[in-house]
């Protein structure tokens, strides 16, 4: 088989949802998910039996631009990633009577076609392409099925669209400029040019920027918030779950590998600036009194510390950011549809509005609980895994750069463990309706992944070094 098979199903699997009407638009878009996800595992499973998945088809021929899509260990864990959350974000959308459903369960598939692209490109034009083209269906899904006053909505998904596709005209610049110099967007030939350290200079800020923005670290985070709480609970899940991973990706497949020099000569300030972020959405996270936005300015301190793995150049900090990914990936999903459950029978984002939820229902308090914890890297889950790693990466460039970067261990559990109590405990305020068998697949696979992942993590330790590795050699 060859990959562009997983992009096919889900590109056929929109079409299919939006052609089907309203009424069935959310059975076929999970059908089709599954099918993907379904096809990216006999991927995973012919890769590790030594079958090149690999696809180089001519596209635009006078340019020497060709459809060349590459998998290795690490695409096939983001490709695993995205095809794994999109059924359960498909599946948690369920609990929401959306109007024009066929037209959301289309674009979330077509958006996941266009996360998935990104990860397996190996033409820089072809990578660009998808990557512009995820922002159109999730601009759609957040503008038209948002939350709160639209005027304030269109403001804050404006200010998103723009960002994000500002930052990514200097990558394109780059790509161009490289281009000129090689006459092609393959991705092998754009590593062995022989640039300068002043060119790989350019090219490395003129990634950074569309990087930074999309993932996002201070001071260009400042869409996500609003952003977030403005989207529909599958738009912030997208976002939050895959979306940002393709930022910190594409950090390791093209920034680092394009401009090596330029990259450790930057690598204090940008190290410093991951590990302010760390402690900005930490202190941020206290202050926030409506929940989505707690998660969203949590997730930017989470973010924070893989990037600082990521520009560390060592692999510890590469194995360790790419764990965190995928275990971010899987437990942000969860508690953005905690509290999509929460909302859905209390009718509001405010903290201080709910509580006494764990009397009303213990089993939907524990898979919290659980899923909490994980969040803050509690041993024996899968966060843990890969941010022991990474504190070890800044510890080997430098201590203080782990010791500072540690709080997030202490600030996470003191923000995470208030937000429980406020959330889930004391006494019973509103009457809180049990969560059906249905409602808790997405929480139950959740806590499950998260769990064995945690105790058995080699699996895909040993799945993404040969490329890490192969990564960290043509930067060195």
């Amino acid at each position: 088989m060859d990959i562009s098979i997983v992009l096919i199903v889900l590109l056929v699997g929109a079409l299919v949802t939006y052609l089907s009407g309203n009424k069935f638009a959310s059975k076929i878009a999970l059908v089709s998910s599954i099918a993907a996800f379904g096809a990216t595992v006999l991927a995973l499973n012919a890769f590790q039996n030594g079958e090149n998945l690999d696809v180089n088809l001519p596209w635009i021929s006078q340019l020497n631009i060709n459809f060349a899509l590459h998998v290795d260990g690490l695409s096939l864990v983001m490709l695993l990633l995205t095809t794994g959350l999109l059924p359960l974000i498909i599946l948690s959308g369920f609990i929401t009577k959306f109007e024009n459903s066929k037209s959301i369960y289309a674009l979330m598939l077509f958006m996941g076609f266009a996360m998935a692209g990104t990860f397996l490109a190996s033409d820089g034009f072809l990578y660009y392409i998808f990557w512009e083209i995820a922002l159109i269906p999730i601009y759609f899904i957040a503008l038209n099925w948002g939350n709160g006053d639209l005027e304030e909505r269109k403001k804050a998904i404006l200010k998103f669209f723009i960002y994000t596709f500002a930052g990514s005209l200097f990558m394109l610049l780059a790509f161009i400029y490289l281009y000129t110099k090689g006459g092609s967007f393959d991705i092998n030939k754009l590593y062995a040019l022989p640039l300068t350290h002043v060119e790989k200079t350019y090219i490395f800020f003129a990634f950074f920027l569309a990087y930074a923005i999309k993932i996002p670290l201070i001071p260009f985070h400042t869409w996500q918030a609003n952003t977030y709480s403005k989207a529909p609970a599958v738009g912030t899940m997208l976002l939050s779950g895959i979306m940002l991973k393709m930022g910190l990706y594409s950090v390791l497949r093209w920034q680092l590998p394009l401009s090596d020099s330029a990259a450790k000569e930057y690598m204090p300030i940008i190290l410093a600036l991951s590990i302010a972020g760390i402690i900005y959405g930490a202190i941020v996270t206290l202050k926030q009194k409506d929940i989505k936005k707690f998660l969203a300015y949590s997730s930017l301190s989470h973010v924070g510390l893989i990037a600082a793995g990521l520009y560390s150049l060592t692999i510890e900090g590469f194995q360790g950011a790419v764990l965190q990914m995928l275990s971010h990936g899987i437990v942000i999903v969860g508690l953005f549809y905690i509290v999509e459950l929460i909302y859905s029978r209390y009718n509001t984002y405010e903290i201080k509005q709910m509580g006494g939820i764990r009397i009303q229902d213990t089993y939907f308090a524990s898979l919290f609980m659980i899923i909490m914890l994980a969040s803050v890297a509690l041993p024996t889950t899968f966060n843990f895994i890969g941010e022991f790693n990474l504190l070890y990466s800044l510890f080997k460039v430098n201590i203080w750069y782990a010791v500072i970067a540690g709080t997030t261990i202490i600030l996470g559990a003191f923000y995470m463990l208030r937000m429980f109590q406020k959330v889930m405990l004391g006494s019973e305020t509103k009457t809180f309706h049990k969560i059906s068998k249905q409602e808790s697949i997405v929480l139950v696979i959740v806590v499950g992944l998260t769990i064995f992942f945690g105790i058995f993590p080699q699996p895909i330790i040993d799945l993404i070094t040969p490329s890490l590795q192969s990564i960290l050699t043509q930067i060195k």
